[in-house]
């Protein structure tokens, strides 16, 4: 047996296992930092995606439009609508029976996109009103329409 002063520990010499309370600290700060910068644009997605989509629906339409334009000289009345785009379904708005779209699209929040002959901003408007439904409007709740980019 040894003396009391010379016995030897079982864990002497070797490395600690594990972390220490320091870097365990240090560690969560940075994921709180990185989750403060990134968390904020992740969030903005689907409100950003949805305005994407509106804006290629919009297209779509005027593109429609101006087909339909080129075919009867003119575009549909307000009256007439969007629906004018449909063909055979809507002898009324569009004589030829042409087709242009198979269906009309809703915009992403569910809502029918507007149509104006003459428009406010151009010849023609086509426009959803934004998250809101209603018109005018900042951030999600703007209006998205032909004459915005």
């Amino acid at each position: 047996m040894f003396p009391p002063a010379v016995r030897s520990f079982p864990n002497a010499g070797r490395r600690q296992l594990g972390f220490s309370l320091i870097e365990v600290m240090v560690v969560v700060v940075i994921v709180g930092i990185l989750a403060a910068l990134i968390v904020p644009n992740l969030m903005d997605r689907p409100d950003q995606a949805r305005r994407v989509a509106a804006r290629q629906d919009i297209n779509t339409l005027m593109q429609a439009m101006k087909l339909y334009r080129l075919d009867h000289g003119r575009y549909p009345t307000t009256e007439q609508g969007l629906q004018a785009l449909l063909g055979r379904d809507n002898a009324q708005a569009n004589p030829s029976g042409r087709a242009y779209l198979d269906h009309l699209p809703a915009d992403p929040w569910g809502a029918p996109y507007q149509y104006l002959n003459p428009g406010v901003h151009g010849e023609i408007d086509i426009f959803s009103f934004g998250a809101d439904g209603r018109a005018g409007g900042e951030g999600n709740d703007a209006d998205i329409g032909s004459w915005t980019h």
